[in-house]
């Protein structure tokens, strides 16, 4: 959702003091540099001590070796960005793939040189569809430099020569030269603004399953994140902040921690309590033998029981913000010869990264650099610079690759933190490490939703009219509330994928694909004092479970085919019928072969999604997920081996959700505080995954987040299916499927 949040910033965010704030969604997502580690990781980087003109452009280094370094802004954190990104680089470079390699640079190089990266940000599935355009140029405009400098060196047309994988020939001279040779040269060239991309159908490198340029360093353990850093003389800090929503730090007592070995200094920040010691362990020690008292404030009693309450209420509201509205629903509803009634539930989820949240940070009077894995660079720069009381131009950031993301990394209290502690002790490296503990209970929570579903059906059977109104919390309110500002108060993202085509170009990519006669889709907003982010794939899930099990209740009640149901509501939407039926298709739908199926599907971050899920349930209600079947349609494939990982990975994430995902609350404290209460899937309950993938051009549709949203109502569905029973609250764990 990082289009969308940009969008609604006001210009004036955008300044040399202040980048725009995005927050990955997710994250949404799930590395880095194929066969080096970055430069950035490791050290300060002084870019004017770099090797002689080793930069053609922004975006390409070419080593004398004929290595090429392409640059990429985004963030990795599991997804395969950077290799994809690289991919469209090499792409218009026309270098060698096999000698293609990737560093990330800094948000305060960016901003010195008048943000030539443009966004940093990476969430909402816009790491390649969000910066295609200008990154290819950058590789083509290279090309073209360096072309023109084996030109000049000839005394040759630069219209006479060609290149193939970083080899520039002149058939008449029969002059070669690599681009390693010829890179000092084309440096000092004046970049070329009129370049032409390659049509599709041109494409070696994009499209192709090649191997992630990350994998190999990650094996061998080469590879840093955030919390392998070292340098030497640093310190390790830990934290403690207040686990009562709201709550404030009333006292602590700091002799116990000081008496403890290692111990350098204990600092309030905020309203956590900071312990730097020689090493983490001395450090978290040293914090568990603290007596600290906290003031719980007006949230200390808050449970589960009131934020189903607040829910509750809203399905009762009159007064709710409409996101999609066509014809006269409740006319429609009176007239149709049956109506179907329904609610379904869906929990707030933690992010849970398998890294914990860290950033290292060194401050001195007149610089602060910090060492962080984040999902914007940008916005973490920011937020350090605040932090720091400096002006911006003295701070950088240097990103590792992340242990996981997923919308949490968009968030920057961490850098804030570790920036605030490490001025404490100027002139030292401080590497604040949170405790798993911590990162559970201090996240940014995927937001909680009811909804009650009021569907019409005629004597034929045909669908009349659908009544969705669902209640919730809103993530702009809470994250961002002058995107508010333009909308009369309603929060787009929480119609994701529900949202009427045409109604704003920011959102375009989260539209309805059903054709409805009478649709009112409407949001009941009720916020608890449980702060909301940016979760991998955000409300389109929630959104498609409520609209595809609800959709297949009224199939069943109309006695119709579920996927004929469907289809005849995507008359006006032949890419999204195509997908249904693909999936549908090669997952073995009306086979007649007796076993049970589901079926999803929806459009989000502009890709057309659907799955087909085989399940059974045994006599004792235990759930085993046989296989699901997955289509996208996401326009351009650039690397369809990927497509296929992150297909299985979002599948991972979802159904782990759907299984055993929620955030519960008592006495103003999550319940939840690591994994042994925070489950997640075993290998031997994850599905066989099918994937098909049928790009059909013209766009660049999201890959890590959409498919996440299908999982779950598909497997729902197939539940059904097997037993008749319909699951309408989440997580399945607390469901018994064969009463």
């Amino acid at each position: 959702m990082n289009k969308l949040m940009k969008d609604f910033m006001p210009a004036s965010t955008l300044s040399r003091r202040h980048f725009i704030v995005g927050s990955g969604a997710a994250g949404l997502a799930v590395g880095v540099l194929g066969g080096c580690a970055p430069s950035t990781q490791d050290k300060v980087v002084d870019y004017s001590a770099m090797p002689p003109n080793p930069e053609v452009n922004a975006w390409v280094h070419i080593h004398h070796d004929d290595t090429v370094t392409v640059r990429v802004a985004r963030s990795e954190m599991g997804q395969g960005t950077a290799t994809g990104l690289a991919q469209l680089v090499a792409e218009e470079l026309e270098c060698d793939w096999e000698k293609v390699t990737f560093e990330f640079p800094t948000p305060g190089e960016s901003l010195a040189r008048d943000r030539v990266y443009k966004s940093m940000s990476t969430g909402g599935s816009q790491g390649l569809r969000g910066s295609h355009q200008y990154v290819r140029e950058g590789g083509a405009a290279a090309r073209i430099m360096l072309i023109e400098a084996a030109a000049s060196e000839w005394g040759v047309p630069a219209s006479e020569c060609t290149v193939s994988k970083g080899v520039i020939s002149h058939a008449a001279s029969k002059n070669k030269t690599s681009y390693g040779k010829v890179a000092e040269a084309a440096s000092k060239l004046a970049p070329s603004i009129d370049v032409t991309l390659k049509e599709p159908d041109a494409w070696t490198i994009i499209g192709q399953p090649k191997k992630r340029l990350d994998t190999a360093d990650k094996l061998t353990g080469k590879l840093k994140y955030g919390a392998d850093l070292t340098f030497p003389g640093m310190l390790t800090a830990s934290i403690k902040d207040c686990p009562i929503l709201g709550g404030t730090l009333a006292s602590f007592d700091a002799d116990s921690a000081m008496a403890m070995p290692g111990v350098k200094k204990v600092v309030q920040v905020g309203e956590a309590v900071v312990v730097v010691a020689d090493t983490w362990w001395q450090a978290q020690s040293a914090l568990d033998s603290m007596n600290i008292e906290w003031d719980g404030g007006e949230h200390a009693n808050y449970s589960s029981a009131d934020v189903e309450a607040l829910f509750d209420d809203g399905l009762k509201a009159n007064k709710t913000f409409t996101g999609n509205k066509t014809g006269d629903v409740s006319k429609a509803l009176k007239a149709s010869a049956k109506t179907l009634e329904a609610t379904y539930n869906y929990p707030m989820q933690n992010h849970a990264p398998m890294e914990p949240m860290n950033a290292t940070a060194l401050w001195t009077t007149d610089k602060c650099e910090v060492w962080c894995p984040t999902q914007n660079g940008e916005s973490a720069l920011t937020a350090a610079a605040d932090a720091a009381g400096l002006p911006i131009e003295q701070c950088d950031v240097y990103k590792t690759i992340l242990g996981g993301g997923f919308g949490r990394r968009g968030m920057n209290d961490y850098v804030t933190q570790a920036v605030m502690v490490a001025k404490e002790m100027p002139g030292t490296h401080i590497k604040l490490q949170w405790s798993r503990e911590e990162c559970m209970q201090h996240g940014f929570v995927h937001p909680g939703t009811k909804a009650k579903m009021i569907g019409g059906l005629d004597e034929d059977g045909n669908l009349t009219a659908l009544d969705m109104k669902i209640s919730g919390q809103s993530i702009l309110a809470a994250l961002m509330p002058a995107a508010l500002a333009g909308t009369g108060g309603m929060d787009f993202v929480t119609f994701q994928g529900l949202l009427p085509s045409g109604i704003d170009p920011r959102v375009e990519d989260q539209t309805m694909k059903y054709s409805f006669p009478n649709l009112h889709v409407h949001h009941a907003m009720r916020n608890p004092p449980i702060r909301p982010g940016f979760w991998r794939g955000v409300n389109l899930n929630q959104n498609a479970v409520y609209m595809e099990c609800f959709l297949d209740e009224m199939a069943h009640a109309a006695g119709r085919d579920q996927l004929e149901f469907r289809l005849d509501l995507l008359k006006d939407n032949p890419k999204m019928a195509a997908v249904l039926k693909a999936a549908a298709e090669k997952g073995g739908w009306g086979s007649g072969d007796g076993k049970h199926r589901g079926l999803a599907n929806i459009y989000g971050f502009g890709s057309y999604v659907a799955a087909c899920a085989e399940v059974s349930v045994s006599e004792d209600g235990r759930l085993k997920m046989h296989k699901i079947t997955a289509a996208t349609d996401c326009g351009h494939a650039a690397n369809p081996q990927q497509i296929e990982a992150q297909v299985e990975g979002s599948f991972v994430y979802g159904l782990s959700a759907m299984l055993y995902g929620e955030m519960t609350y008592k006495d103003g404290q999550p319940e939840q505080t690591n994994f042994d209460t925070f489950n997640s899937m075993r290998i031997a309950e994850m599905p066989e995954v099918e994937t098909v993938i049928m790009p059909s051009g013209g766009f660049w549709g999201g890959v890590g987040e959409p498919t996440i949203a299908v999982a779950a109502p598909a497997v729902m569905n197939a539940i059904f299916a097997a037993t008749g029973k319909r699951v309408r609250q989440l997580p399945i764990k607390d469901q018994n499927l064969r009463t």
